[in-house]
């Protein structure tokens, strides 16, 4: 498998997953302001999307979207337990944190990358999102995960917080959030994922 990625960006998220699972896997940077590959490729013809991440499987099929592609993964190395069981409750729970964290925490960052919005767009932009972190607050207040122990859910919601700090915003209101992010950094995978895409 190969994983299309650029560093920082969603796509650390399957990154992180793929280090989870133990599984072979190759890296291919992305350039997403010019859409060329590191070999020198138009991403656009590996990706008509555009964007990271994109998983080439090994018979050249591609997979989009971050929660398909963590779930995919997770699903190829069921030992690593980084999914529940397809069918479960438990496997909908996941679904549940990832389609949350993509449509009100990632989307919610919108704003703060956007170069043409206003200060007060960027303010009104965090206040929503810090609603959503009061909601994850509560979610990890007597538990370090969101489904209790570590799932592909807990590396979407850090790559997706650790954004806050290149904007200069903090999590000082989330004191269980930021013990989150403490633990998923000393993650040997979160360690390999940060060191292989520059970030370390």
């Amino acid at each position: 498998m190969k994983l299309y990625f650029s560093p920082g960006a969603c796509s650390l998220s399957p990154h992180i997953v793929l280090q989870e699972s133990g599984l072979p896997f190759t890296l291919e940077k992305v350039d997403l302001r010019t859409h060329q590959t590191a070999g020198g490729t138009d991403f656009y013809q590996i990706n008509p999307k555009g964007y990271v991440p994109a998983l080439q499987l090994d018979d050249g099929q591609l997979l989009t979207e971050g929660p398909a592609i963590v779930q995919y993964v997770a699903d190829l190395a069921p030992d690593k337990k980084i999914a529940p069981p397809n069918g479960t409750l438990g496997r909908v729970r996941l679904q549940e944190w990832l389609a949350f964290i993509g449509t009100e925490i990632h989307k919610g960052y919108s704003t703060l990358w956007n170069r043409d919005a206003s200060a007060s767009d960027k303010d009104a932009a965090w206040k929503k999102l810090s609603q959503r972190y009061d909601l994850v607050e509560k979610q990890l207040a007597e538990q370090d995960y969101l489904l209790g122990q570590f799932s592909a859910a807990d590396a979407y919601l850090f790559v997706c917080t650790n954004w806050a700090g290149m904007h200069q915003r903090s999590l000082d209101n989330w004191p269980k959030l930021q013990a989150f992010m403490t633990r998923m950094k000393a993650r040997p995978s979160v360690q390999a994922a940060l060191k292989a895409e520059g970030l370390l």
